[in-house]
């Protein structure tokens, strides 16, 4: 018998604000990454280590990158969903969904390393990475 692995997908609701946008009222291309940091900081803290791991390490973003798809606007509601891939014993992947009245607007990519508080790349507790995975696709 085939036990089915449920992956979790975490999800976060932005608002669009006049200070989020441009002259001509189109949404910032850096808020979508200042958006990534909010939602992996909320996805940690709320699913998997209330104390962002502060006593093991730090986390390092290694590779950041933002895909668009359409433009938003000022008070618009963003959805962002959450999703790990590539979980290793020292690293792992995030993918950012973003979501406005249904329809994607953007996607974008983080690779994050986990280093002690030298700066030394260093493995993540077992306990959370099998946490990270509960939310791989």
């Amino acid at each position: 018998m085939l036990m089915q692995v449920t992956t979790q997908t975490f999800t976060h609701s932005l608002t669009i604000y006049l200070k989020d946008s441009n002259a001509y009222g189109n949404t910032y291309f850096a808020r979508y990454f200042e958006w990534q940091g909010i939602c992996r900081e909320k996805w940690f803290f709320e699913c998997i280590s209330s104390d962002m791991l502060q006593k093991e390490g730090v986390f390092i973003t290694k590779h950041a990158e933002q895909d668009y798809l359409q433009e938003t606007f000022p008070f618009q509601e963003v959805s962002c969903e959450l999703n790990a891939y590539d979980v290793k014993k020292c690293s792992f992947w995030l993918e950012f969904r973003f979501y406005a009245n249904g329809r994607p607007v953007s996607v974008g990519r983080q690779q994050i390393v986990f280093a002690n508080h030298a700066k030394q790349i260093t493995a993540l507790p077992a306990a959370v990475i099998e946490r990270i995975k509960g939310y791989a696709k």
